[in-house]
């Protein structure tokens, strides 16, 4: 006999990896690019609510202009499932991807890209970049942990 009880079945269909939950993973991959001295971005690819590839800006460490965080992990997650086009994965990322990261994560085929901060001057949304027209963008989640990350970080460069 099964007894209805309001709290553990809610309990029970309630999803632990939801946004939040990826973009905490992405933010802590932030915190090692700014322990780096990296411009603190970080990014994950998770599908089937796993995640496949980790990465953190390493521009500086590789004397690099291309190793965004997004461009390493796009990398990391079709080594890992061994093909080009990331259709059924979804792109946590600290910031809004630059116009390069835009163009990547078109031709990536995502299926859905989240971001924290917004980036007016230099993010490729902003400035008019296309995605893959069947990629969803869900924007703002954790928005003020990543901001201050980034403000964290300059305001320490500055002094």
């Amino acid at each position: 006999m099964f007894l209805y009880h309001p709290i553990k079945t809610y309990l029970y269909r309630m999803n632990p990896f939801d946004d939040n939950y990826f973009m905490k993973r992405a933010l802590e991959e932030a915190h090692i690019a700014f322990d780096k001295g990296e411009v603190p971005v970080g990014a994950v690819i998770v599908v089937d609510d796993r995640i496949i590839a980790r990465a953190h800006n390493l521009t500086e460490q590789l004397t690099d202009v291309t190793a965004h965080a997004e461009m390493q992990a796009i990398t990391a997650a079709s080594n890992f499932l061994g093909g080009k086009y990331l259709n059924q994965c979804t792109l946590y990322v600290t910031l809004e991807p630059c116009v390069m990261c835009s163009g990547a994560l078109y031709w990536s085929q995502l299926k859905k890209i989240v971001y924290g901060a917004s980036d007016p001057k230099r993010g490729g949304l902003a400035l008019g970049v296309n995605l893959h027209p069947k990629t969803e963008i869900v924007s703002g989640v954790m928005k003020d942990e990543a901001s201050e990350l980034l403000k964290s970080f300059f305001s320490q460069k500055r002094t």
